[in-house]
């Protein structure tokens, strides 16, 4: 029965910090947009980074009529 000394102030501490955490998250933005980071992952560029020290002509090596590839 002594325990519920311990517990019930415990709990309600811990029900008021997670109302303020809650309160913070809300006036911060953090549930304003909740679908543009899923489309941000879908519309990722999947294109390889140009290295900028290579010279331009190895990064996109032109084909003439003719030419075998490799």
């Amino acid at each position: 029965m002594e325990i519920l000394y311990l517990l019930i102030p415990l709990s309600v501490v811990l029900v008021f910090l997670i109302g303020v955490i809650f309160w913070w998250s809300l006036r911060s933005g953090q549930f304003d947009d909740l679908e543009g980071p899923a489309y941000r992952v879908v519309m990722d560029d999947d294109r390889p980074a140009v290295d900028e020290k290579a010279p331009e002509s190895s990064q996109h090596p032109e084909r003439r009529d003719g030419d075998m590839p490799g």
